[in-house]
């Protein structure tokens, strides 16, 4: 059965309201078994207990962070989640807002296969140093 419109907008509200949540495993749970999630050609984070971590490290970093859904597109299996996350730093508590967004690859039943994150490293460093 095809992905429709109205099913993703729910799963870009419910990831969302993941992040938001401020639970890890929260997050990783959009993802299949296998599921994977790369930011800016990094490092993979494979599997939910990848994910799960990465999520961690981000809230780590933010512990106030709080993520909007900006706009999602969607082309079959393939949708785009754009978003904007606000919060302080954790270590120079400078405040954040930063945008980005997530490439999916969706299995039929709307889960994660492979994500493919972008955002401005470079823009991130310079807010947190207050610049």
């Amino acid at each position: 059965m095809p992905i429709t419109a109205q099913a993703l907008t729910l799963k870009a509200t419910e990831y969302t309201a993941a992040w938001n949540s401020k639970d890890p495993s929260a997050v990783a749970d959009h993802y299949a078994e296998d599921g994977a999630i790369v930011i800016n050609r990094g490092e993979p984070s494979v599997g939910r207990a990848g994910v799960e971590a990465m999520a961690a490290g981000f809230h780590a970093d933010v512990p106030d962070l709080t993520l909007t859904c900006d706009s999602i597109r969607l082309a079959g299996t393939h949708a785009i989640y754009v978003w904007t996350f606000t919060g302080h730093d954790a270590t120079t508590g400078n405040p954040l807002s930063i945008e980005g967004w997530e490439e999916w690859d969706l299995t039929d039943d709307l889960l994660v296969k492979a994500s493919r994150g972008w955002f401005d490293a470079d823009d991130y460093a310079r807010q947190v140093e207050g610049g």
